[in-house]
């Protein structure tokens, strides 16, 4: 089924030559003269901040560039040696298989079985053929015990699974993956990222991948990664050439954190001490050791009073089966709480009980020491905000001030008070420029930063973020944070932050809930690093163990959790000093 194609494996897969393209809507180009050359059956890396330019480049790969987002080009590019603006859509979908980012962009079938045969019912392959080719695309995705459900029954996880195995069951030459580990807890993300290597060991296909969480990607190994940022190549280089320089930390892209431990540390990073690879990298021990010592730390305290209680709570959508099984824990005032577990686990459903979306089926909800029960969804809003993990899903306005205008207007703000209010909120959110753009403008990571804009302009108490850095770079989503930690700070902002990335977890959150199956297995009152660092917890919540714990196991410290624990205390008291 996934067998390569005839095609010579002299012809590069993809050349752009001084390219450059500027949309019909825009008077600059999104693309500045890009000169890049990708061999068959390489693998590589896309990354760049939001903005930078990369998802215009995956939409002149995949051919929505021209024929679906039209404008002006100058320079040439070429799919297997051919001229990609003289090849029409179906032509290059028959090359260029991609998975997109938005995966409910995706679907088109009735059930994820249908929606992953699309293609092969579109060559009309014959009926057990297809259906072969289903099944062992889905297994390959890990969705084989999913086929019959509907695509929007699953969660965002298993959606990316089904949109992979509608890619695989299509026998393209060139794979690309736009942010595939968005929607994925940290294991699966884990196995992603196998799966996508056991494609390309197995069928020698081209693979080109575009991802932000950089650490998670290197998980396997890459051929090369190529930064993009303001339109323009800057960096087109092997992992450890990029990871010893400093390019990833003036594009504002987050290091793999075990690096920056050893920065810390004063130990340099360089090529040849294989910084890629954690498991093989040469440093310091010694010098790791002697700065952890020096290092000491003030205990948390818990002071505040609860915000937030849930009791008991018990809830099924069909009555019978449970999602939320007896799901206890509480957020005190002030405080910045993660909740964290697989996939389908629970941990959007106990949102929607605590914005009264849903009812639970037995237990309590408290805020402010009020039975939530006894409030409406509209005065429910007055005090909590939720940002959905999907912005498609929360917007009503076309154009991007009004969205951020609306919740005030609503209340009935003075039309001054409106502008100063979303203004101020659009420049947190790195919007501020595009005030003015219709919404269908931008992309899937800026409509993240919108969602997020249009509730922090209603000052409520408690702010639930749902997947917040799903699209987002490490500079916008750092600025966001720290924003929300600011008013943390002066205000007492609560938040709770639903999330899959780790990083997130670890810098900005002091304690952590894990469910898992539905079931609260840790209190709720653990800290991230010491989550991260317990086997029996990361197993049964489908985490990933944190690899500064592995560092801290390579250079022989004899506690590898409280090294993690004071490396985060280090990085916060560091963000706060800046």
């Amino acid at each position: 089924m996934f067998s390569t194609s005839a095609f010579s494996t002299v012809v590069p897969a993809l050349v752009f030559n001084n390219f450059t393209y500027t949309y019909r809507a825009q008077t600059k180009p999104s693309l500045y003269n890009i000169n890049l050359q990708v061999e068959q059956g390489e693998k590589i890396l896309i990354l760049g901040p939001s903005g930078s330019g990369k998802s215009t480049l995956i939409h002149c790969i995949n051919g929505l560039i021209p024929h679906a987002f039209p404008g002006q080009s100058t320079g040439s590019f070429s799919i297997l040696g051919k001229n990609a603006s003289q090849m029409d859509l179906f032509s290059i979908s028959k090359i260029v298989g991609t998975v997109l980012q938005d995966t409910d962009g995706q679907f088109v079938g009735l059930t994820a079985g249908e929606d992953i045969a699309f293609a092969a019912e579109n060559d009309c392959i014959p009926l057990d053929e297809m259906h072969r080719r289903v099944q062992e695309a889905a297994a390959l995705a890990r969705i084989g015990d999913q086929l019959k459900k509907s695509p929007q029954d699953l969660s965002g996880g298993q959606k990316q699974r089904v949109s992979m195995a509608g890619v695989l069951v299509d026998n393209v030459d060139i794979l690309l993956f736009d942010e595939p580990l968005a929607n994925l807890d940290p294991a699966a993300g884990k196995d992603a990222m196998e799966t996508i290597d056991m494609l390309h060991k197995e069928t020698g296909k081209t693979i080109i991948i575009v991802e932000h969480r950089l650490e998670d990607v290197l998980h396997r190994p890459v051929d090369r990664i190529v930064v993009i940022d303001n339109g323009r190549i800057i960096a087109d280089q092997s992992p450890a050439e990029l990871l010893a320089s400093d390019i990833l930390r003036k594009t504002g892209i987050r290091e793999p954190l075990y690096l920056s431990a050893l920065r810390y540390a004063g130990i340099p990073v360089v090529n040849t001490m294989i910084p890629e690879d954690l498991s093989r990298i040469e440093f310091d021990g010694e010098k790791l050791k002697t700065w952890d010592s020096g290092y000491t730390e003030t205990p948390a305290t818990d002071t505040a009073p609860p915000l937030l209680e849930i009791k008991n709570i018990f809830f099924s959508y069909d009555g019978s089966s449970p999602v939320l099984d007896d799901v206890s824990f509480t957020l005190l005032q002030g405080e910045s709480v993660s909740l964290v577990g697989k996939n389908g686990a629970g941990k959007s459903t106990l949102a929607k009980l605590i914005c009264g979306f849903c009812c639970p089926d037995s237990g309590s909800l408290f805020f402010d020491g009020k039975d939530l029960a006894d409030f409406s969804i509209r005065e429910r809003a007055e005090k909590i905000g939720y940002v959905m993990q999907n912005p498609n899903q929360m917007f009503s306005s076309p154009m991007i001030f009004d969205e951020a205008a609306l919740a005030l207007r609503t209340r009935g703000f003075a039309e001054g008070e409106v502008r100063d209010r979303v203004h101020e909120s659009l420049k947190v959110c790195g919007l501020y420029p595009f005030r003015n753009w219709p919404i269908s403008a931008l992309s899937f990571g800026q409509k993240k930063r919108l969602s997020i804009a249009a509730i922090l302009v209603t000052n409520v108490t408690l702010l639930i973020l749902d997947e917040p850095t799903a699209g987002q770079d490490y500079r916008h989503y750092t600025d966001i944070m720290e924003f929300l930690r600011g008013l943390n700070k002066a205000k007492g902002l609560a938040v709770l932050m639903i999330t899959h990335d780790m990083h997130l977890m670890l810098e900005y959150t002091t304690k952590a809930a894990v469910i898992a199956d539905g079931k609260l297995i840790n209190g709720g009152t653990t800290g991230p690093a010491d989550i991260l660092s317990d086997d029996k917890i990361i197993r049964e919540a489908n985490l990933k163990r944190t690899s500064l714990y592995d560092l801290a196991l390579r250079a022989g410290i004899d506690d590898p959790r409280n090294f993690a624990r004071r490396f985060i205390n280090r990085e916060r008291t560091n963000g706060a000093a800046q």
